[in-house]
């Protein structure tokens, strides 16, 4: 059970990371949010990063081998860069529409999940 908890606080976590990160580009279309200074709009970002460190945090906690959870470190970190990606990319197609992944976009995917294997092999 605490990998999926794990998982899946990772997951929600990087949904917020990624509003925080990568939204204000695109609710920059929004009149009143395109008005905003850069300090208003870090400050937002910092709002919405608070929910990611909620998130994070707990995952780390409850996934971490020395805790009594199922990962190492660097298994954890590695999970946690695909998750990443992952939320990355769906994000970019559902609220970017006029981006678009190339082949080379999908190879270095393939290649960060060749890495999750070898980081978990035994």
């Amino acid at each position: 059970m605490k990998p999926l908890i794990t998982i899946g606080l990772l997951i929600l976590s990087n949904v917020f990371m990624t509003f925080a990160w990568y939204g204000h580009l695109k609710f920059a279309q929004w009149k009143w949010f395109s008005q905003l200074g850069l300090f208003a709009i870090i400050f937002i970002s910092w709002g919405i990063a608070f929910f990611e460190y909620c998130f994070q945090v707990p995952a780390n906690k409850i996934g971490f081998r020395e805790n009594g959870g199922p990962f190492s470190l660097v298994e954890l970190k590695v999970l946690q860069e695909v998750i990443t990606l992952v939320v990355f990319m769906i994000f970019t197609l559902l609220v970017f529409k006029n981006e678009t992944f190339k082949w080379n976009h999908l190879l270095g995917f393939g290649l960060l999940v060749l890495a999750v294997y070898f980081i978990f092999k035994k």
